[in-house]
């Protein structure tokens, strides 16, 4: 069920075990979804991407939507279910303190061909869900054919 508070700490500890997801709005009355790099601080998160889009300007001071999972990463047959975590709330431009920037790790070098530019986006998450998806051990994870 949705959540109206602050993120449940299990939701942020979700999101740190993933380093990406994706960003949701609209820009100039069309949706777009953009890949960003996360990290959890003080119970907000923090975002990085590309600025060569403009998509960081288009969410500052509005209400994006925000989202991550384990589906690439997840093994049923390790005994990991899978699990996703969406958000909205208010996004702002934000310019992270070293200690942040050094938690994103290495920024990619490209972004569609041109240099990686970063710009920054502090979201704060207001309404959250959590999906899972559990496993019996004997089942595996395979491709459908």
């Amino acid at each position: 069920m949705p959540s109206e508070e602050t993120p449940a700490p299990q939701a942020m500890e979700l999101l740190r075990r993933v380093p990406y997801g994706r960003l949701a709005t609209s820009m100039r009355a069309l949706p777009f979804l953009a890949v960003a790099r996360h990290i959890v601080s003080d119970g907000r998160i923090l975002l990085r991407m590309h600025s060569g889009f403009g998509y960081h300007e288009a969410c500052d001071g509005s209400v994006v939507a925000y989202g991550a999972d384990n589906y690439n990463a997840a093994s049923a047959d390790e005994g990991d279910g899978l699990w996703s975590v969406q958000f909205t709330g208010p996004a702002e431009i934000v310019h992270p303190c070293p200690e942040q920037e050094e938690l994103f790790g290495a920024a990619p070098v490209r972004a569609n061909g041109e240099p990686f530019a970063p710009a920054y986006l502090r979201v704060d998450p207001h309404f959250v869900t959590e999906h899972t998806l559990g496993f019996d051990a004997s089942q595996l994870v395979r491709h459908a054919a």
